[in-house]
């Protein structure tokens, strides 16, 4: 059974075919669209900080999240840690985060061509050149880098686990 906060979560998701008319319709209301896009896997203050900053690009911030098939095709078949459900969840429960989508593909440029952001948001260890920056740049749109919060990162903190476990 799904609870209140199931459904209300539900209210920033958008459906990935739906995209590029979604987008559409906010600039034709004078909307400028910031995106970010990545695994977020367990939660932890560097999310906070580059969604935080992400928010603040944009008149909307629309969070893109790998699937559990996409994050296992890049980091392994032990991840993610936490599911696809319930990291829109924990996304969407975060006030400055106006939206929530998905990618299934190892990369979200098909995404990126759909939205056409204003701005894309990438942590400084992708760096201005990140895989995203050609279709960005090819509608208009910018990069904007956030630096990484020391020691902040889902791989650190598991090693952090593991090595805490022996």
């Amino acid at each position: 059974m799904e609870t209140l906060w199931q459904k209300e979560s539900k209210k920033k998701y958008l459906d990935p075919k739906n995209l590029a008319s979604w987008a559409e319709a906010k600039r034709s209301c004078g909307k400028t669209i910031a995106t970010l896009n990545g695994s977020f896997d367990i939660m932890h203050a560097g999310h906070l900080q580059i969604v935080y900053e992400a928010s603040l690009q944009a008149d909307l911030l629309l969070v893109c999240l790998n699937t559990d098939r996409s994050i296992r095709s890049y980091k392994g078949s032990s991840r993610p840690i936490i599911s696809l459900p319930y990291r829109m969840q924990m996304l969407a429960a975060i006030g400055f985060v106006d939206y929530v989508t998905w990618f299934d593909e190892d990369t979200p440029i098909a995404l990126i061509e759909m939205v056409k952001p204003d701005v894309h948001v990438n942590g400084s260890e992708y760096g201005k050149d990140c895989i995203e920056s050609a279709a960005v740049k090819k509608s208009g749109g910018k990069i904007h880098i956030v630096s990484a919060l020391e020691g902040m990162s889902t791989s650190k903190i598991l090693e952090k686990i593991k090595t805490c476990e022996r």
